[in-house]
C-alpha cells in the first residue's frame, strides 16, 4: 500500500509555512531541507511585503518558483528526477538505453529519432512516481522499468528528452519547459558539436548556476583515436569555465565532466556510480531548488539591494525642523514675544505720567490707525511716519495703520520710537528685515506678525501682519488675497498687490518636504524609493494648513503677554507710586514757597522730595528695563521653542513617521531578501 501522508495540524502549518512537509510513519513525502525551507519561507513573506510595491511581473519568476518547489515536495521528495539532454545524433538515447540495460528509447538514423519523452523509474518502496511523471507529461505508455533494477539507482527517474536543437518547434518548447522541472540534467556531447553555440549560450551559460546538478557527458569517445578523446576533454572543460559553470574537480560541489561510449560501454559504469551516488544522497531537489531561488533572487537584486545605507539621519531630521520651525516664524515670533515682555514690564514699571501719555497718544492716533487700515486693506499701502522696509514688496503700514503681506517677502521699518511712527512686518512669505538689513527668511507658513497697541495700551498678536495702535479686531488674511476687520471685506479678491502668505508658505514646506524625501529615498532602488517619495507627497497635502492651526494657537496663547506676572513688577510699580507721591508733594511745597502760602525758606524742605520723585521715577524705569532683558528672553526663547516643538510634531507626525514606516518597511523586505538569497 502507498504511505499515506499525515495531515499537518495548524500549528505545524503556522510555523513551516506553505511547501513544508513532514515525514509519515511509514514513509511519504520528504520534508524540505533546513536552509531551504528558511530561504522559501523567506521569499514567500518577501512577496507578500512587497506585492504592493512591486508590479507582478517582477514577482512573477520568484511566484514560480514557490509554486514549483510546493508542487515538487507534495509529489514527492524521495525520487531523483534526471534527465538527458543534447542535441541530434549525440547518442542521448544510446546512452538511455545503456543505463536502463535494455532498449527502452528507439535509436535509429531518422532525425529527430526522440519525439516524445521516455521515461525509466528504478523501483522504489515510496510511492509518488507516477505523479512526477504526470507533472513532466510523459505518456503512460512511454514509461518503463530497467531490465536489471539495480539497486544502487532506486528511487531513479530517467527521462530521455527530444532534441534540443530539432527542426520540429514543439520539439524544443518540451525540452525547454522541461528542464525547468527535472532536479538534474545529463549533457550529452559529442567530438563533432561539444562546442556548438546554441548549446553553450542558450542551455549551458544562462545554467551556470546549476552546476551542482548537472553532468556534461562526451559520448562517442570511442571514435577518437589515441589521446584525441583526453585533449577533447579538455577543450570542453574550457568552455565549460567560459560558461561559468563550476567543475566539481578535488572535492568541490560542481558540475561532472565525464567521457563514454554508450555504444562500446566505455565509461557508462563510470556515470552509473556517480548516479548512485547522487540518487543516494536524496538531495538533488533540494540543491535544484536552492538554484532557483538563488535565479530568482539575483533577479530581484536591483528591486532590493541599495546601492548606499539608507534612512534619515538625525541632521535630515534636525534640518527639516528647523525649515518648518522658519515656516511658521518661530524666531520671529519668539522675539515678538520677548518685545511684548519688555513692553508689558515697562507699562508695569513705569511711573504714572508715562502710562498717562502712553494713553492720550493712543487716542491721538487710534483714529489715524482706523483710517490707515482701511487703506492699507486694499493693497495700497500707508506708511505715515514710518516707511516699508527697503526691498520688501507688499503694503506698508505706520504704528497706526495695517502691514499686509508682501509678494517676495515681507520686511520691518522702524522709524524711531516715541514721537515717530513704527511700522514693522513679519509676514507669512518672510523676506528679511530692512530695519539693519539682516534677513529673515522663510516666515512663511503660519505667518505670526505683531499688532500694535490695542484699547488697553498692551500689544497682541494676529495671523497676518503688524497692525497699528487701531482699536478692535484685525481678521486673518483670506484665501482670496484681502483682509476682513469687523466682519467687512477690505478687499475684492482681483486686488494683485495684496498676496496671499499660504502661497509661500506652501511653497517653503513643499520644498522642506521635498527635500527631507530626497535625503530618505537617496540610495534606494527606485520601487522602495517611489514609496518613500508618495509616502511624503500624501503628508505634504494639507501640512501648511496644519501649521498655520498650529501658529495660530502658539499666536492665541501668547495674546495677552505673559500668564504670570512676576512679583518685582508689582514691587516696582509700588515704588513708582511712592516716588511720584512724593514728585506732587515737593512740587505742591515749592508752589506754596513760591507763592508765599508758605514760608520763604520752605522750598528747601520741598526741593528734596520734589528731585527725589522726579528722578527716581526715571531711574527706577530704567533699571527696571536693565533687570527685564533677561526674563524676556527667555519668555521670548520660550516662546519660539514652544512654536518650533509644535510644528517639528505636526511634520513628524504628518511627514516623517510615513517616511520611516516606509524605510521600516524596506528593512523588513531587505532582511527576507537577505535570508532568501542566503547571504
Amino acid at each position: 500500500m502507498e504511505a499515506m501522508v499525515q495531515p499537518r495540524s495548524p500549528a505545524d502549518v503556522e510555523s513551516g509555512g506553505g511547501g513544508a512537509y513532514r515525514w509519515a510513519a511509514d514513509g511519504g513525502r520528504r520534508a524540505v531541507g533546513g536552509g531551504l525551507r528558511g530561504r522559501l519561507d523567506a521569499l514567500r513573506e518577501l512577496i507578500a511585503l512587497s506585492r504592493t510595491r512591486l508590479d507582478g511581473r517582477t514577482l512573477e519568476g520568484a511566484g514560480r518558483v514557490l509554486e514549483t518547489a510546493d508542487e515538487r515536495y507534495r509529489l514527492s521528495g524521495e525520487h531523483t528526477v534526471v534527465a538527458i539532454a543534447g542535441a541530434t545524433g549525440s547518442g542521448k538515447s544510446s546512452l538511455f538505453n545503456a543505463l536502463a540495460g535494455a532498449n527502452r528509447s528507439q535509436v535509429g538514423p531518422r532525425r529527430p529519432t526522440t519525439a516524445e519523452p521516455v521515461a525509466c523509474v528504478w523501483p522504489d518502496s515510496r510511492p509518488g512516481a507516477d505523479g512526477l511523471l504526470h507533472r513532466l507529461g510523459v505518456p503512460t505508455h512511454r514509461r518503463h522499468v530497467p531490465a536489471d533494477g539495480s539497486s544502487e539507482l532506486r528511487g531513479l527517474i530517467l527521462i530521455d528528452l527530444p532534441d534540443h536543437d530539432s527542426s520540429a518547434t514543439e520539439h524544443r518548447a518540451q525540452v525547454d519547459r522541461m528542464l525547468e522541472l527535472v532536479d538534474a540534467v545529463i549533457w550529452v556531447v559529442d567530438p563533432e558539436k561539444y562546442a556548438d553555440a546554441v548549446l553553450h549560450e542558450r542551455y549551458l551559460r544562462p545554467l551556470a548556476g546549476y552546476a551542482e546538478v548537472m553532468f556534461v557527458v562526451l559520448n562517442q569517445v570511442d571514435r577518437l583515436p589515441g589521446d584525441a578523446a583526453d585533449q577533447v576533454v579538455d577543450d570542453l572543460r574550457r568552455l565549460l569555465d567560459e560558461d561559468g559553470l563550476a567543475l566539481g574537480e578535488h572535492g568541490e560541489p560542481g558540475a561532472a565532466v565525464l567521457a563514454l561510449s554508450a555504444a562500446t560501454g566505455r565509461g557508462v559504469g563510470e556515470l552509473r556510480e556517480a548516479l548512485g551516488q547522487f540518487v543516494a544522497e536524496r538531495g538533488a531537489a533540494d540543491r535544484r531548488l536552492a538554484a532557483d531561488v538563488d535565479a530568482a533572487t539575483e533577479r530581484l537584486r536591483s528591486v532590493y539591494v541599495a546601492q548606499s545605507r539608507v534612512g534619515l539621519t538625525e541632521r535630515a531630521r534636525a534640518e527639516f525642523d528647523d525649515r518648518l520651525a522658519e515656516a511658521v516664524g518661530a524666531v520671529a515670533t519668539g522675539r515678538a514675544a520677548e518685545r511684548d515682555w519688555l513692553r508689558y514690564a515697562e507699562r508695569a514699571c513705569g511711573s504714572p505720567w508715562s502710562r498717562m501719555r502712553m494713553r492720550m497718544r493712543m487716542r491721538r492716533r487710534g483714529s489715524r490707525g482706523a483710517l490707515g487700515f482701511g487703506v492699507g486693506a486694499t493693497g495700497v499701502g500707508m506708511t505715515g511716519v514710518g516707511t516699508a522696509g527697503a526691498g520688501t514688496t507688499g503694503v506698508g503700514a505706520s504704528r497706526g495703520g495695517l502691514t499686509g503681506a508682501g509678494a517676495a517677502g515681507v520686511g520691518r521699518t522702524d522709524a524711531g520710537w516715541g514721537g515717530a511712527a513704527r511700522g514693522r512686518r513679519i509676514g507669512r512669505a518672510g523676506a528679511g528685515r530692512s530695519q539693519d538689513g539682516r534677513g529673515v527668511a522663510g516666515q512663511a507658513c503660519a505667518g505670526l506678525s505683531r499688532t500694535g497697541w490695542n484699547g488697553d495700551g498692551a500689544e497682541e498678536l494676529t495671523a497676518g501682519g503688524r497692525t497699528g495702535m487701531q482699536q478692535g479686531p484685525v481678521g486673518r488674511q483670506s484665501a482670496a488675497g484681502h483682509r476682513r476687520t469687523d466682519g467687512a471685506a477690505a478687499a475684492g479678491p482681483g486686488d494683485a498687490s495684496v498676496v496671499d502668505g499660504r502661497a509661500a508658505a506652501r511653497s517653503v514646506v513643499e520644498h522642506a518636504v521635498r527635500t527631507v524625501a530626497a535625503e530618505a529615498a537617496h540610495g534606494l532602488p527606485a520601487p522602495w524609493a517611489h514609496a518613500v517619495r508618495d509616502a511624503a507627497d500624501r503628508g505634504a497635502y494639507g501640512l501648511p494648513e496644519a501649521l498655520d492651526k498650529v501658529a495660530a494657537e502658539a499666536e492665541e496663547s501668547l495674546r495677552g503677554g505673559p500668564a504670570v506676572k512676576p512679583r518685582w513688577w508689582t514691587v516696582a510699580a509700588s515704588l513708582q507710586g511712592m516716588l511720584s507721591v512724593l514728585q506732587v508733594v515737593g512740587v505742591l511745597w515749592l508752589l506754596g514757597a513760591v507763592t508765599g502760602v508758605g514760608e520763604a525758606t520752605a522750598w528747601i524742605s520741598g526741593l528734596l522730595p520734589a528731585v527725589l520723585g522726579s528722578v527716581g521715577g526715571p531711574a527706577l524705569a530704567w533699571m527696571c528695563r536693565v533687570v527685564a532683558r533677561g526674563p524676556a528672553r527667555r519668555y521670548g526663547q520660550d516662546a519660539e521653542r514652544r512654536l518650533r516643538s509644535a510644528a517639528a510634531a505636526c511634520g513628524r507626525a504628518r511627514v516623517l513617521e510615513p517616511v520611516a514606516a516606509e524605510l521600516l518597511r524596506y528593512r523588513e523586505v531587505r532582511e527576507q531578501y537577505a535570508v532568501a538569497s542566503g547571504v
